[in-house]
């Protein structure tokens, strides 16, 4: 009799194994999967945007100094805010008389850049040319939030009144006649069809001109 029922024991065994291990498989199998959660779109004004491009830039160079910041106008960026959903940065090492784009971008969709921080190839740059003149980004104290109430004071108010989703673009640059960092406001889709462009020290927030 030993012989049949220590087998057997075996046999139960094994059965009672491969049935709780059943269990525990399916049980696994019917939860319900986790569904991905949709990314929401985030937008920065000018200046944050640029300390996060500034230290990417610094990656590809330490001597890296910008010369050009310009946001990307979309239907639904807060721009009273100063804000946009994308921003280009343009860098240049005038140890390696090279440039290079920076772009960060909070955009979601199918045909929106991907979230984060992306870059171009580099390109040759000429210290000589005043359109790409760097800057020290230490002038750069004034936000583009800052830079839209001032604009609004001198004209772009009476456009935002008329059209509450006027589009609104920001371009920051060097202006090497008169050695002053200038926010220039500008109200349209694109720098080619704007209506009003306000330039405004982005050093002190103080109104310069009327540009268009």
């Amino acid at each position: 009799m030993r012989k049949i029922v220590i087998p057997c024991f075996a046999l139960l065994c094994l059965l009672a194994g491969c049935s709780s291990g059943n269990k525990t498989n399916g049980g696994n199998e019917s939860r319900p999967s986790a569904k991905p959660v949709a990314k929401q779109a985030e937008y920065e004004t000018g200046r944050t945007a640029f300390q996060k491009l500034y230290v990417s830039a610094r990656m590809w160079a330490a001597d890296v100094k910008p010369f050009r910041l310009q946001s990307q106008f979309t239907a639904d960026a807060p721009t009273n805010e100063g804000k946009s959903g994308l921003w280009r940065a343009s860098f240049a090492s005038p140890a390696k008389r090279m440039m290079k784009l920076f772009v960060w971008s909070g955009l979601v969709g199918p045909d929106a850049p991907q979230q984060g921080i992306s870059f171009s190839a580099e390109d040759t740059w000429n210290p000589s040319n005043t359109s790409t003149e760097v800057f020290d980004p230490g002038f750069l104290k004034v936000d583009s939030a800052s830079a839209y109430s001032a604009a609004q004071k001198h004209g772009g108010e009476k456009l935002t009144q008329k059209d509450p989703k006027q589009p609104v673009l920001f371009v920051l640059d060097w202006d090497a006649s008169k050695s002053q960092l200038l926010w220039h406001v500008i109200y349209g889709s694109s720098q080619d069809e704007a209506k009003l462009r306000i330039a405004v020290d982005a050093t002190s927030g103080e109104f310069v001109r009327v540009e268009k």
